[in-house]
């Protein structure tokens, strides 16, 4: 039924279409003959016949009647026009070959086109006006009963919500303004509405709006289109006035449907700069074919990891974590989503060599992305021996099994606090980068695996970060809970986040051998973390300090007031991926590296927190490591182990 209702619309259409060229040449020749003109005339017979077979083998031919009247649009008037040209320039040759265009009038010509355009153009133009109920005396939603809203800001999102709310009977929008930080829009209508200045004038234009009765009700933001400033500026306008601040939604995540749903401001609309938005075309070709194995892959990292590769058809995606709930969490996902991607879950850990080199030659990944580690700053200072076998230990296995099975690539997560550390997770995520990057400039590796570390600061939401933890304390009341008023911390979504390893990836695989590199996102400013409670509490409609507190703890151990992207000695270098930037870390040799690796985990397995640090210092000399808390001492080894940790090393294993 649904194909046969097509093709009659379709006849219908090429009928109208038909009937209107003979209409047009008619009217052509009335208008420009008045009482001369006359049905009798052979000339304007074959005229009229040789005129209408050309049009409407030009319609057949390019299936002008195959197009939808219902989203008639300015494309659709481009090829009438082409069309309606084409079949002038056609007929004016086929004439004069039948008679030279003897007693023709010229201006025919010229009337038949601007005819023949009018009444195509137009009759699709009502029809999509009636079906939009342009035409229609009653609304389904009277004006006065709509939500007036301030539009903020002109792109394409914006345009399309535009289009949705002029097109919707039923929708519960009236738009009353747009303000725009472009001067030369400002006066200008867009869809009948007006443009009346820039963000900085939002308090002025909605004062002037309430003046003519036309009170906003809601701001809505354009995503892609305002800075955190921007954001922050009309949060506190939006507060003062009793406001509500919302945001579209990316054409990208648009359904089919025309109604486009309005959302709260998130978070990372606050982050103080634009999000990166990378092009992502090469990232298909890159995946296709290969077998993705990814470690950690139902953390907060690992899972988004997964859900992107996913998205790029691999050949094979292999999800491997320690933790059973977490991986069953994002293989019935990916089994929901992707029911035709080949997938293999397996429960592992990373501390465990022989079960990784073992699945490493089973499934020969060609890429690997080693996400999983311990990155809890204050549980890592009381669990330091976990902390040296999760992130040293294990990323060394991970990446000597890549070696082993001769894995294309490998690329590890890092984090901004392996930069002049002071807790045991930075240092110990410092030197697995130092130990990826003295394995992949080794000859050990050529001819092998490339390897590439990747570096960012806090993401947004992920588990264990501050987002969650706010979330929770707002949902029972309150207090929020903050160390300082000063500490501040880089922050970026999981999507840049992963889009930015992704990238790194691509980029990776096309440098020489003997290449390892750090990249590191350029994440802006970082964010004061009070700031970022403050924006909470307002987005959930309350006052800060008024209906929810915020108290401050004091810094845990291990924290610093601020973080770094980069150590000095690393000169950041532009990458052909816009928002991407390269550091050139130090040279160190892979025996000095694994002479230290050895020494740090020997004092791990004995449980001696004091050595262990001591040896983290001795390999990280930028680490400045903070006392334990007085609450939760060290644990000591049981064992009687009369010699010491240094004693116990070969004289040849020493770190020099």
């Amino acid at each position: 039924m649904v194909k046969n209702s097509g093709k009659i619309k379709a006849a219908i259409a090429l009928f109208h279409d038909t009937v209107v060229a003979i209409i047009s040449y008619c009217l052509a020749f009335w208008l420009r003959l008045g009482d001369n003109f006359s049905f009798s005339d052979e000339n304007w017979h074959y005229g009229v016949v040789i005129f209408t077979s050309i049009c409407l083998g030009l319609f057949l031919l390019l299936r002008t009647y195959r197009r939808s009247w219902r989203y008639a649009s300015l494309s659709d008037l481009v090829i009438l026009t082409k069309t309606v040209t084409l079949a002038i320039l056609i007929f004016l040759p086929a004439m004069f070959l039948f008679n030279r265009l003897e007693l023709f009038p010229r201006s025919v010509i010229v009337i038949t086109w601007l005819v023949m355009l009018a009444f195509l153009g137009g009759s699709r133009l009502l029809y999509r006006m009636f079906r939009e109920h342009k035409l229609a005396i009653n609304l389904c939603v009277p004006i006065n009963q709509r939500i007036n809203v301030l539009l903020i800001g002109i792109n394409e999102h914006s345009e399309a919500f535009l289009r949705s709310v002029a097109s919707n009977p039923n929708t519960d929008y009236r738009i009353v303004g747009i303000i725009d930080n472009a001067p030369d829009k400002r006066g200008q209508y867009i869809r009948n509405v007006k443009v009346y200045g820039d963000i900085a004038s939002a308090k002025a234009v909605i004062e002037k709006l309430t003046i003519r009765n036309k009170i906003p009700q809601k701001l809505i933001i354009a995503p892609d289109e305002l800075s955190g400033e921007d954001v922050s500026f009309l949060l506190n306008i939006a507060e003062e006035l009793g406001l509500t601040l919302e945001r579209l939604p990316r054409l990208t995540d648009f359904s089919q449907s025309s109604y486009i749903p309005i959302r709260p401001i998130m978070l990372e609309d606050l982050l103080g700069r634009p999000q990166k938005t990378l092009h992502r075309a090469t990232l298909p070709q890159f995946f296709t074919h290969k077998t993705v194995l990814i470690t950690g892959a139902g953390g907060s990292i690992g899972s988004e990891l997964v859900r992107q590769v996913a998205q790029h058809s691999p050949a094979c995606l292999i999800l491997l974590d320690n933790s059973e709930y977490s991986l069953y969490s994002i293989d019935y996902e990916l089994a929901t989503r992707f029911p035709e991607l080949v997938r293999h879950s397996i429960i592992s850990d990373i501390r465990d060599r022989k079960h990784l080199d073992h699945i490493m030659q089973k499934h020969q990944p060609d890429i690997v992305y080693h996400a999983a580690a311990l990155k809890h700053v204050p549980l890592t200072e009381e669990n330091s021996v976990a902390a040296v076998e999760t992130n040293i230990t294990g990323t060394k296995n991970v990446a000597d099994a890549c070696l082993a099975a001769g894995v294309q690539e490998m690329v590890m997560i890092s984090t901004d606090k392996a930069v002049n550390p002071t807790n045991v997770m930075g240092a110990t995520k410092r030197l697995a980068e130092t130990y990826v990057q003295a394995l992949g400039k080794s000859r050990k590796a050529h001819g092998h695996t490339r390897f590439a570390t990747i570096r960012f600061g806090n993401v947004l939401g992920s588990a264990g970060s501050v987002i969650p933890l706010f979330r929770k304390q707002l949902t029972d009341g309150g207090p929020i809970t903050v160390t300082t008023p000063d500490i501040s911390r880089y922050f970026m979504t999981i999507r840049e986040a992963v889009e930015l390893v992704l990238h790194a990836s691509v980029l990776a695989h096309d440098l020489p051998e003997h290449d390892s590199p750090v990249y590191v996102l350029d994440m802006g400013e970082p964010v004061l973390i009070r700031e970022l409670a403050e924006q909470l509490i307002r987005l959930s409609g309350l006052t800060p300090y008024k209906d929810i507190d915020i108290t401050y703890t004091g810094l845990r151990p291990g924290e610093k007031l601020t973080e770094e992207l980069f150590y000095n000695f690393e000169e950041p270098e532009k990458t052909p991926c816009s928002g991407i930037l390269r550091a050139t870390p130090k040279e160190v040799s892979l025996a000095d590296v694994n002479r230290y690796i050895k020494r740090i985990s020997l004092a791990a397995s004995h449980y001696d927190c004091q050595s262990t640090t001591t040896a983290l210092k001795d390999a990280v000399p930028e680490y400045n490591p903070q006392p334990c808390p007085k609450t939760h001492p060290c644990p000591k080894s049981t064992e009687d182990n009369s010699d010491s940790v240094e004693d116990i090393m070969d004289d040849d294993e020493r770190p020099q």
